[in-house]
């Protein structure tokens, strides 16, 4: 199946069941690049009702959807929405009042926090998975199966002279090195950019940046020297033309996966995922009942949208801060 068409598969499953229910006027679209939203929505039954705006990460969006389409089941007269703009992005839009739930893959900055303060928005935040940042190459990729964080840094880092596999490790081929990522305003930038370079935000700038992960997968499957890094459910919906490459923190080659990632041993390449609620917005009964629905059903929801599921541990703690962001 065609790199991109497999990544769109996920959009068509959800918009197959809004085509069913156009008759009632539900209705859905996707268009990253221009802030577009993905909205879950039906007529009928249920005893909640309303909208609920939610945007943000482009990788939690999928996760957001996909709860959103759960909860539609039982509360079909719930309105989701989920806009995919980017971890800076969607805060900045949940900062001006604009939204909900705001999708992040990784924490609100300070900067962020002060915005949102001095508007007078009240963020909760609640993890709601995990994720292994994964480095892909090309199928056709023979000469790597492992790199160490210092070889990632030498790829990536500001100063980056590397053209060729070659420069990374005398014995790969000369062969060139093209490289693919997300833009600056995602969460997977920043934390790759902290974890691998030291400082987030730092990376050399002449690579194919995309606030859409598409662009990432059809750059590296279409070259043979590609390389770029994204969440891990986009590496498992297109493991037949991407190589996803071990990484040594310090203490030998791991692979990305759910296991290594609930274990820790994914090192440093392994990290949480969130939802950030309005604190206003969760004394709408809809809002809540949502945050409580995702919480009671996280590990279908996470398996669902090819993430790593919550720990024990983890999924106590979001339980506690629901409640006591809620009154319950």
């Amino acid at each position: 199946m065609h790199t991109e068409t497999k990544r769109l598969t996920r959009i068509a499953l959800l918009l197959g069941v809004v085509a069913l229910l156009a008759g009632c006027g539900a209705g859905r679209g996707d268009d990253d690049e221009a802030g577009g939203d993905t909205t879950t929505t039906s007529g009928g039954g249920g005893d909640l009702s309303g909208r609920i705006q939610a945007d943000g990460s482009s990788t939690v969006g999928p996760y957001t959807t996909a709860a959103a389409e759960k909860f539609q089941a039982e509360q079909p007269d719930v309105q989701v929405t989920v806009g995919v703009s980017g971890t800076g992005g969607g805060f900045e839009r949940f900062c001006r009042g604009e939204t909900d739930l705001s999708n992040a893959s990784r924490p609100i900055d300070e900067e962020e926090a002060t915005i949102c303060e001095e508007a007078g928005i009240e963020p909760v935040e609640f993890q709601v998975a995990n994720d292994a940042l994964t480095v892909v190459v090309n199928i056709d990729n023979d000469w790597v199966d492992c790199l160490t964080t210092a070889q990632l840094r030498t790829i990536w880092e500001p100063s980056s002279k590397v053209k060729s596999w070659k420069d990374v490790d005398p014995s790969f081929p000369d062969e060139k090195l093209s490289l693919f990522g997300p833009g600056t305003d995602s969460g997977t930038f920043d934390y790759f950019t902290d974890e691998i370079n030291g400082d987030e935000g730092a990376s050399r700038s002449d690579y194919s940046a995309s606030e859409d992960d598409n662009n990432t997968v059809t750059g590296v499957s279409g070259e043979k020297g590609g390389l770029g890094y994204f969440g891990f459910s986009y590496f498992e919906e297109n493991r037949d033309t991407l190589k996803a490459v071990e990484v040594d923190g310090g203490d030998g080659c791991v692979a990305p996966s759910v296991e290594n990632a609930q274990k820790g041993t994914y090192k440093p390449l392994a990290r949480p995922l969130f939802i950030y609620v309005k604190k206003e917005s969760l004394s709408r009964r809809e809002v809540a009942g949502f945050l409580r629905y995702i919480l009671d059903n996280e590990q279908a929801i996470a398996e669902a949208s090819q993430f790593v599921p919550l720990t024990d541990e983890q999924l106590a703690k979001a339980e506690k801060d629901l409640d006591a962001a809620t009154g319950a």
